[in-house]
């Protein structure tokens, strides 16, 4: 007797790689008219190399004072202790990417130097909306559970973005992109689906050591090897009180954040145009003088930094991070506004107002 094989499936009828396949091009689409650059997947568990590297950073203390990178260790090493019903990690770039070259404030000695992510609305608040909105589609679409993540949660993003392909970890150890340069956030979307996944993107940088030589501080111990209490990132935005005084000098003119190592990076020729206006540079955060920024109180600083991730930091720590810019700058015209806060009831400004007048004469 002649058996019979499975029936013929019917016209249109998609099997269930096909149908990920398709919910995944819509998903990348998707995201795409959200505003997102570029859209990659890869799983939880495709980082195994990050426990171990953290734990070397964390040794050798080169996270500073920032204490929660050690006390979440287990999570931001795994992604998928952090959440353990997750199949696939969508890992996505928004460009950010400035219209102007950012170190030619940094030879205006009496003007602060501020990063470039800093000088528009701050990116957590939009970036995390995209995602939550992109979430909520994914949801409707396809089912399932979702979690999204932006820059404050334990999540090791850099080395998920390159099993994604998204990019690799440069030698400055922030990921680059062949798509975008460096200059993009990167945010994340957890789910319980099975999405179809990317190849990991491997490391372009060859020979290139600019961003290695381009830091005022030489922060890198060697390539992809940072020591953050070195980073004048750190030190301008994570480090509380008094900076080491033999690093002050320098510092120059940054006040909140530096982009020379992320400037030098010459996969920025390949650079994508912001999509969001919003990102673009808010008056008064392109070169602003030190002297009236010197002035500003705790209710000045609130309200003129509303919305900026500047704000995250507090009146004192900032002012103290101007007055070693004015120590920097030579102009002995900015020896009175450091001589005003010699009292100031916070002693990192306070001290850092000594240190200045010194250096002014």
């Amino acid at each position: 007797m002649a058996t019979r094989g499975p029936a013929p499936a019917p016209p249109g009828y998609l099997g269930k790689k096909e149908m990920t396949d398709a919910l995944k091009a819509r998903l990348v689409a998707q995201a795409r008219a959200e505003g997102f650059s570029e859209v990659r997947v890869c799983r939880p568990w495709d980082v195994p190399e990050v426990p171990a590297r953290l734990e070397a950073f964390v040794a050798q203390g080169f996270h500073g004072q920032m204490g929660w990178m050690e006390e979440r260790m287990s999570w931001r090493g795994d992604p998928a202790a952090l959440w353990p019903e997750a199949r696939s990690v969508i890992v996505l770039g928004e460009s950010y990417t400035p219209e102007d070259n950012p170190m030619d404030v940094v030879g205006l000695p009496d003007r602060g130097a501020i990063s470039v992510y800093a000088r528009g609305k701050d990116y957590h608040d939009l970036v995390k909306k995209r995602l939550k909105r992109l979430a909520r589609w994914l949801i409707a679409e396809g089912g399932g559970e979702v979690k999204v993540f932006v820059d404050t949660a334990p999540v090791p993003e850099k080395p998920l973005g390159q099993a994604a392909g998204l990019g690799w970890q440069g030698k400055h150890t922030n990921l680059v992109s062949r798509q975008m340069g460096n200059w993009f956030f990167i945010g994340s979307v957890f789910t319980t689906l099975d999405l179809p996944v990317d190849e990991p993107e491997v490391d372009h940088c060859g020979r290139c050591d600019r961003c290695l030589r381009a830091c005022p501080t030489d922060a890198f111990v060697a390539p992809y090897q940072m020591d953050a209490r070195r980073c004048i990132s750190y030190l301008t935005i994570e480090h509380k009180g008094p900076v080491d005084e033999a690093l002050r000098g320098r510092l120059g003119n940054r006040i909140y954040g530096c982009d020379d190592c992320l400037a030098a990076c010459p996969w920025n020729k390949f650079a994508v145009a912001a999509s969001d206006m919003r990102y673009a540079a808010r008056e008064g955060t392109v070169a602003p003088e030190l002297r009236e920024l010197a002035a500003l109180d705790d209710a000045a600083f609130r309200e003129r930094f509303s919305g900026s991730p500047i704000k995250r930091i507090g009146r004192d720590r900032f002012v103290r991070n101007v007055l070693y810019a004015i120590g920097n700058s030579g102009d002995a015209s900015l020896k009175e506004v450091a001589t005003a806060l010699f009292t100031d009831p916070d002693e990192g400004v306070a001290d850092a107002a000594r240190w200045a007048a010194l250096q002014l004469g």
